[in-house]
């Protein structure tokens, strides 16, 4: 049985990821682990109602951080209250704005950024809703060619 899942994320710059997330999306230090080197081994934060876990990068563990040149095989997509207000609070935190913020097909106003450490974040408000069936419905349709 599953109890809980965390997104854990690895950076170049922890001290400053942190900064970053409390400044950009509010989040709140739980605790922060240091070696004696002063690398962040381990940091929690508390991001509304989940935890974001993150660590420096640790190449000789093969525990590498994005380097910013390819897209990752995951995003992080956090639901808020206003996806406007909080893309803006990101860019002016220092992430930068990969998709515009715009209604979608299923329901949502969302848009896409990624932050100085690598990483791909969807923010997005439900605008209306809808059925399983009707969002299928809709992305069927931005496939239909007129002939």
């Amino acid at each position: 049985m599953i109890h809980e899942a965390f997104p854990y994320l690895r950076v170049n710059g922890a001290d400053a990821a942190i900064d970053f997330y409390t400044r950009a999306f509010g989040a709140v230090e739980k605790f922060r682990l240091v070696e004696p080197s002063g690398r962040i081994g381990h940091a929690e934060l508390q991001l509304g109602p989940i935890v974001l876990m993150l660590s420096e990068a640790f190449p000789e563990d093969g525990l590498l951080a994005p380097d910013g040149t390819r897209a990752l095989g995951a995003s992080i997509h956090l639901h808020v209250d206003d996806a406007d207000a909080w893309a803006a609070r990101a860019v002016a935190a220092g992430a930068v704005l990969e998709a515009p913020l715009a209604d979608q097909f299923y329901g949502e106003r969302s848009g896409r950024l990624r932050d100085p450490f690598g990483h791909q974040w969807l923010l997005g408000h439900a605008i209306e809703s809808m059925s399983p069936e009707e969002m299928q419905r809709r992305y069927t349709a931005l496939f239909d060619t007129p002939s």
